[in-house]
């Protein structure tokens, strides 16, 4: 079931919705908190698929990801408060995005061990563009890094994960779709800007 639809929704009586699912998990309800994992489990695993960088996977996987971030998500369910039908959601993908993060940042500070392939085929990039475009990426992150949390998670919702406006409005708690579209036009100026700033 998809609940993002780029507008705040009213509070459901569905018993299944995450809303009433969220308000049972946090008085303690096992088959709600089992519910709503087994509900964002494969959403957020497709979410990271590919979107950590080879360089950053060596101490963990999508999988891995998705599970720490649900298991997180469950740990401070005390602390959140529902606005909206939507804002669960929201809220596990922005620690979606925060886990992506340290591990970019965990990554960035081990120093590359896999060396230069002899054996490369003639179609494959050189490593001359190997390194253009790895140092291309290191720009990138290092930028994004730099940027504030806003910018930076308005960035990942479009550009790495891909998100639809009306997801990224919604993840962003963003009134309307025009809204997430100035937010993520913003954000991308403020990278461009910081990247421009390495040369």
């Amino acid at each position: 079931m998809i609940e993002m639809t780029g507008q705040m929704l009213p509070f459901q009586s569905d018993p299944s919705s995450s809303f009433q699912l969220v308000a049972r998990a946090k008085s303690g309800d096992q088959l709600a908190i089992e519910l709503l994992c087994s509900r964002y489990l494969k959403r957020l695993e497709t979410w990271a698929h590919g979107r950590l960088p080879p360089w950053a996977r060596a101490t963990a996987d999508t999988q891995d990801i998705a599970q720490e971030t649900l298991v997180q998500v469950i740990r401070r369910l005390d602390q959140f408060e529902p606005k909206h039908e939507g804002a669960f959601q929201g809220y596990v993908f922005r620690t979606m995005i925060n886990r992506v993060l340290d591990e970019l940042r965990r990554a960035n500070r081990r120093p590359s061990g896999a060396p230069l392939d002899t054996q490369q085929l003639s179609g494959s990039p050189s490593p001359y563009d190997l390194a253009v475009e790895q140092q291309l990426r290191d720009r990138y992150e290092s930028a994004l890094l730099r940027l504030k949390d806003g910018d930076r998670e308005a960035i990942v919702a479009r550009i790495e994960l891909e998100l639809s406006w009306a997801e990224v409005a919604n993840a962003l708690e963003k009134p309307s779709i025009a809204a997430a579209q100035m937010a993520v036009s913003r954000a991308l100026v403020k990278l461009a800007r910081e990247m421009c700033l390495e040369r």
